[in-house]
């Protein structure tokens, strides 16, 4: 696919990173509280209270690469032919 290609070649050029979307870009901003409200919780707040906004952005966006990888390997490891739905 031409598509893929071409973001694949920009990936290569770019260390592996693509530019953010301002979706995505909006997206992580949006993720800051609940991420902040999670630290709280669980007592965790200190470490993080003095990290710039940047810094935050990276940790939430590692997760989102981590889950989003597993999530990939999950799915291709799947037997098409173990779907209980017979179509």
């Amino acid at each position: 696919m031409a598509c893929c290609e071409a973001g694949g070649a920009l990936a290569q050029r770019s260390a592996g990173m693509i530019d953010q979307t301002p979706m995505e870009a909006q997206a992580i901003k949006d993720a800051r509280r609940p991420f902040a409200e999670a630290l709280v919780e669980l007592g965790l707040m200190a470490p993080f209270h003095d990290r710039s906004a940047a810094e935050i952005d990276r940790l939430i966006e590692a997760c989102v690469d981590g889950f989003q990888e597993s999530m990939r390997r999950q799915a291709a490891a799947l037997d098409p032919m173990s779907d209980p739905i017979p179509f």
